[in-house]
């Protein structure tokens, strides 16, 4: 066992958050604003060194439908560039309704949409990492 990371991987945000050792209990980290692909990949790969995580979960955005779109195929190459320098294992998880839910629990929160913009990728990294870390 070890920690896993949780990814919400978004056009303008990378969400995370990061599981308790004996991988029950997910928590949000943080939020990351993408600039360059490579400073993705070493946020990333700063998360892993700093939380000695042992594995990566990347929500995949698929369709209501189950099939892909351009959001996948965005998450399908970061995922490729990350693995080509991570040493853990990386998997992919279902996140269909993961930031809705997110955006859900803030509003019903009584959090200001100004505000909602800074956690709610977190939030979602949570609730993909709570979902996988709960079918263990």
């Amino acid at each position: 066992m070890g920690r896993v990371l949780g990814i919400d991987y978004g056009d303008k945000r990378v969400g995370f958050a990061i599981s308790d050792e004996l991988e029950m209990v997910a928590t949000p980290l943080g939020v990351h604003t993408r600039a360059k692909a490579g400073d993705d990949v070493a946020a990333v790969l700063e998360l892993c060194r700093e939380w000695n995580v042992a594995r990566i979960v990347v929500g995949e955005p698929l369709n209501m439908d189950g099939s892909s779109g351009a959001a996948v195929d965005k998450v399908h190459e970061f995922v490729g560039r990350l693995e080509e320098c991570s040493p853990v294992e990386i998997l992919l998880w279902d996140e269909r309704m993961s930031t809705m839910s997110a955006e859900r629990v803030l509003i019903e929160g009584n959090i200001s949409r100004r505000r909602r913009k800074g956690v709610v990728d977190k939030l979602a990294a949570q609730i993909i990492l709570q979902n996988y870390l709960d079918s263990l």
